[in-house]
């Protein structure tokens, strides 16, 4: 396993448990050795993680830290694309804008070599067929968001 997909399994572990955990629980957890588990907290914590504990007491990740994406596997790019096209499809100009902008943030944060894996166009989600009465989508998703009712009629 790669050291920067160890290092996120650590951080995901840290936020599942909301008490110390020694680092122990930690190592059978992850795989690892109990030396590992020390160095990779020294590392996180020396990358701004807020990470209390010590060796043989436990370790707990203080609430706020963000780690940003370390990786995504391929499969997870393939379906933020999918997920993106379709919504860039299917969705009104300020959505498809939205995504398209999510995209473009993944995009700067993605290694080199990952980032050909966004303009992956072996799946394509098709054009809806337009309908005479079309809804304004981002009146409904504003009434969502508000918890607003909604009279439709057509």
């Amino acid at each position: 396993m790669a050291r920067s997909h160890r290092l996120f399994d650590l951080m995901q572990a840290l936020r599942r448990h909301r008490r110390t955990v020694s680092g122990k629980a930690l190592a059978l957890e992850l795989g690892v050795s109990l030396r590992t588990i020390r160095r990779d907290v020294a590392t996180l914590q020396d990358m701004g993680a807020d990470i209390d504990g010590e060796p043989g007491v436990g370790y707990i990740l203080r609430p706020g830290f963000l780690l940003p994406p370390l990786s995504f596997t391929a499969d997870e790019i393939q379906a933020l694309v999918i997920g993106a096209q379709w919504v860039s499809h299917q969705t009104d100009d300020a959505l498809a804008l939205a995504v398209t902008n999510a995209l473009a943030k993944i995009d700067a944060v993605l290694p080199p070599d990952m980032r050909t894996a966004l303009q992956d166009d072996t799946v394509y989600v098709g054009h809806p067929l337009k309908t005479q009465a079309a809804l304004d989508l981002s009146d409904i998703r504003r009434a969502l968001r508000e918890q607003r009712k909604l009279r439709i009629t057509l």
